[in-house]
């Protein structure tokens, strides 16, 4: 039958995950880091996702496609609340526990803290500040602090730090950090994030700021796994 139907411009969409989260009916998912809709059936054609998307990639067409199916929809649905809940959506659902070797105490000076300001989390830092002003920026996954030790002296020492959880966070951070690149003297970025999918989110949104700034600057992405190593 010919009916209204969503259509997703790919090269429009940066991967941000605001529309699927928007359809209730779960006609739309993240399929290599855009947004996709998986059945037909599941769209109904409302359009609740549209003005979800902030780069408007999402537009109403008319085509064939196969009817609304409510039933299939609300079947769908039962069966992901009787699906096992993922922890964070990142462990597969099993818990994790890693073993870890005593170590005799060394008699050395404490470990100092390498924060350089303040607010730290995404959503609080102001666009404008002077400890932008030449800085080398370090955004960071939540986690990462507590998953690799040593994030203080390879990582934050001589960088600005920004961190966030693009899991828990509302929205998306890519707006604010390409503002926060474009009207600032930042020098580099460093991306630090954990091996989890869920974790892709600060990834994409630090490189879209960097691609939607304007400016070259250099930029690399180091992945945490679990268990608190650097992945080769």
């Amino acid at each position: 039958m010919i009916r209204r139907i969503i259509e997703i411009d790919e090269n429009k969409c940066i991967g941000c995950g605001l529309c699927a989260k928007a359809c209730h009916e779960g006609a739309i998912g993240m399929v290599n880091g855009k947004a996709k809709l998986l059945r037909d059936d599941y769209c109904d054609g409302l359009g609740d996702c549209l003005p979800a998307c902030p780069t408007g990639a999402i537009t109403f067409v008319e085509r064939e496609a196969l009817a609304y199916d409510e039933a299939a929809v609300l079947a769908n649905k039962a069966k992901k609340e009787q699906e096992q809940v993922k922890p964070c959506g990142c462990t597969d659902g099993k818990a994790m526990q890693f073993e870890r070797a005593e170590e005799a105490p060394v008699c050395a000076a404490p470990v100092r803290s390498e924060l350089r300001q303040w607010p730290v989390q995404i959503k609080l830092a102001p666009i404008n500040a002077p400890f932008f002003d030449g800085a080398k920026l370090l955004i960071a996954a939540d986690c990462t602090a507590y998953a690799y030790a040593n994030l203080h002296q390879e990582f934050m020492k001589g960088r600005v730090t920004l961190i966030g959880c693009p899991k828990l966070d509302e929205g998306d951070y890519a707006e604010k950090l390409t503002e926060i690149i474009r009207q600032n003297d930042i020098q580099s970025v460093t991306v630090v994030r954990m091996e989890v999918p869920c974790c892709g989110g600060i990834e994409r949104a630090a490189v879209t700021a960097l691609q939607n700034s304007g400016k070259f600057i250099p930029w690399q992405v180091v992945t945490v796994t679990r268990d608190g190593r650097i992945l080769d």
